[in-house]
């Protein structure tokens, strides 16, 4: 009921796997001040975290966002064409030669790929010795549960069996627990198999992302607010490879590196 009527008016109805749909979500994301500084929060710590030397960054996913604004040189892709993107392209198969990127940065998009364990063996050839991915993702806490539960469509199946989930489409196909599942309940499975090393994971921001209303809900606070609403420290990020941040339901910043 509540979910409802805090709807935002202009993603009622919407198909999720629509490209109109992503790029909708960038200008809503831009025409919601409360919701542009929550991702100005969340792409300065990915930039901040980015590694020195050579090699191309990449983001996944990019079509929704604002990164490529604020750092030149940016790779960006999606998994269909909308307007702006360099390149259509599925993270589980990168058109880019072993080591050449220093960076796969991605907010909001790894618990939408069906198949994680193709792209972490993708990541691993692409990155250079010392890369890393950094991601702003979901986290599997008592408090992202609950808000799954009354305002979120995307499922959170923290005891998932396995990495894989059933799809129907890019975006529509979801778990929202899969992040926490592959860098902290499955981490021993993650750095077994492959060369990647999480850092650090660590979950931020419990509170601005959920009034802040994302896409499809109303904001519940005007800008000014959100210096006054950071309910705790800013994450301090130790390098490495696979770097995840969830989202505000609360958000997470995982790091990790090639062994």
């Amino acid at each position: 009921m509540l979910d409802r009527l805090l709807a935002y008016p202009l993603t009622e109805g919407l198909d999720l796997d629509s490209p109109e749909t992503t790029t909708l979500r960038r200008e809503i994301i831009l025409s919601k001040p409360f919701l542009r500084s929550v991702y100005l929060d969340w792409y300065t710590q990915i930039i901040d975290r980015i590694p020195d030397g050579d090699g191309n960054v990449l983001e996944v996913g990019a079509g929704g966002g604002f990164l490529d604004s604020l750092l030149p040189g940016l790779i960006t892709s999606e998994v269909f064409f909308v307007p702006g993107i360099d390149l259509v392209a599925d993270a589980r198969r990168l058109p880019f030669e072993d080591d050449s990127l220093k960076s796969i940065v991605m907010t909001n998009v790894f618990h939408h790929i069906s198949d994680v364990a193709e792209f972490v063996s993708e990541a691993e050839r692409a990155l250079r010795p010392g890369g890393r991915v950094i991601m702003v993702e979901p986290w599997n806490t008592w408090w992202s549960q609950c808000v799954h539960e009354h305002f979120h469509d995307e499922p959170m199946v923290p005891d998932a069996v396995d990495w894989r989930f059933p799809t129907s489409g890019p975006l529509s196909g979801a778990n929202a627990a899969l992040t926490w599942i592959v860098a902290s309940r499955d981490r021993d499975r993650l750095e077994t198999g492959w060369r990647l090393r999480v850092s650090e994971a660590e979950p931020f921001m419990p509170f601005r992302y959920v009034v802040s209303g994302d896409v499809s809900l109303r904001s519940l606070q005007p800008r000014w607010m959100y210096p006054t609403l950071g309910m705790g420290r800013r994450p301090a990020l130790a390098q490495g490879q696979i770097r995840g941040v969830r989202r505000g339901r609360p958000r997470q910043i995982v790091s990790g590196g090639l062994a």
